[in-house]
């Protein structure tokens, strides 16, 4: 008989339990499904030194209290006290890069209803989904898992679904067919959410004392992408992440999330879990605002952590100028105190870069800083 060591007996094992490489290309939500997973697959398992740690109750309950993300009032930012909202934006984008907004006077039913309507879409069979499934990033509507299948050392647990979203005309005949009333949802959703980030992003301007700046025209057609996540029950959360540590590329993100915690952000090096507020967006600033501002305004690092009981469903809908635009640093904060700190940046400049290599951290905006002397 052949010798065979104990390491290819191992091997041997292994291979028996490892999952084929084209499973993983169809999705978390599909190998929870196939296999009734009661272990992480080796795939997600990230380094030890990466993994969310689990702190003691004592230590999360005293950052819950003393961390609740600074709340904006959209009805009192329209109000009289506009001076004071806009002097409490300013803090929460320098401090935080990240705000929770209320009283946004949009719908209830469109808001629940676009989490409703998203969790469906996952629930479709993988036959269903996979009609979306592509590498490629440009593509108008992508299903997909992880961030890059093909290029990610270790794998994300969520699914997603990604739509381009302006003009809606254009875009709403590619999208899913299914269920029966994704179209008109989303297609709602999409619009409501774009006349709430103008609202906002004119605040923000205001807040950073510029107020005559054509961008605003700009951002009326520009580029809006939204993203449906999908983030399994995970059977040992302190392995992986639903998405790793990264920032967002573009002017603002408007975050929708069910009732389950998963979003954390980087405050003060610790990681801060963000209490989900009923029918409250969480709002952040990203990188091009963070260009945009000349470095007055922090995009800020935040990370997805998964739960061991229940799935969760999130929506977010990333808001720029148009893909043709650049992007560069208002004239307007620029002076000898404050020199130029980034260089002009434009979409392709950024597909490029996340196209070459695994997104880590906030490596892109990195690599648009000016050195200063």
């Amino acid at each position: 008989p052949i010798y065979r060591s104990p390491a290819m007996a191992l091997n041997e094992q292994k291979g028996k339990d490892d999952i084929p490489e084209s499973q993983y290309q169809k999705g978390v939500k599909q190998l929870c499904e196939k296999g009734h997973l009661n272990a992480v697959p080796k795939n997600y398992i990230l380094p030890v030194s990466e993994r969310p740690t689990k702190s003691s109750v004592e230590d999360t309950n005293v950052v819950k209290q003393n961390l609740q993300l600074p709340i904006i009032d959209f009805a009192e930012l329209l109000g009289p006290n506009r001076p004071q909202v806009l002097q409490s934006l300013a803090n929460a984008c320098q401090q935080y890069g990240f705000f929770q907004l209320v009283n946004h006077c949009m719908l209830e039913d469109v808001v629940r209803s676009m989490i409703d309507v998203s969790g469906r879409f996952f629930d479709l069979p993988l036959e269903e989904r996979a009609k979306y499934m592509t590498t490629d990033m440009r593509a108008p509507v992508r299903c997909g898992t992880s961030f890059s299948q093909t290029k990610d050392t270790v794998l994300c647990w969520r699914d997603f679904l990604k739509l381009l979203c302006h003009p809606l005309p254009d875009f709403l005949p590619h999208w899913p067919a299914s269920p029966v009333d994704f179209r008109k949802v989303v297609g709602t959703y999409a619009e409501e959410t774009k006349h709430l980030f103008l609202v906002v992003m004119d605040a923000i301007l205001e807040s950073l004392g510029i107020m005559e700046d054509n961008i605003l025209k700009d951002f009326e057609n520009g580029s809006q992408m939204m993203v449906a996540n999908f983030y399994p029950a995970c059977p040992q959360p302190d392995l992986t992440l639903g998405i790793p540590p990264h920032s967002d590329y573009g002017f603002l993100t408007l975050l929708l999330q069910d009732e389950v915690e998963g979003l954390q952000i980087q405050h003060q090096d610790k990681w801060i879990t963000v209490q989900p507020i009923p029918n409250a967006f969480v709002v952040n600033v990203g990188d091009h605002l963070e260009i945009y501002s000349n470095g007055k305004y922090k995009s800020v690092l935040h990370r997805v952590v998964v739960n061991e009981a229940k799935s969760r469903v999130s929506v977010a809908s990333l808001h720029s100028l148009p893909f043709n635009c650049t992007v560069r640093p208002s004239p307007k904060l620029v002076d000898e105190a404050n020199p130029k700190r980034y260089m002009d940046t434009d979409f392709r400049t950024f597909l490029a870069y996340v196209s070459s290599r695994e997104p880590k951290k906030k490596d892109f905006l990195e690599s648009r800083k000016v050195a200063l002397n």
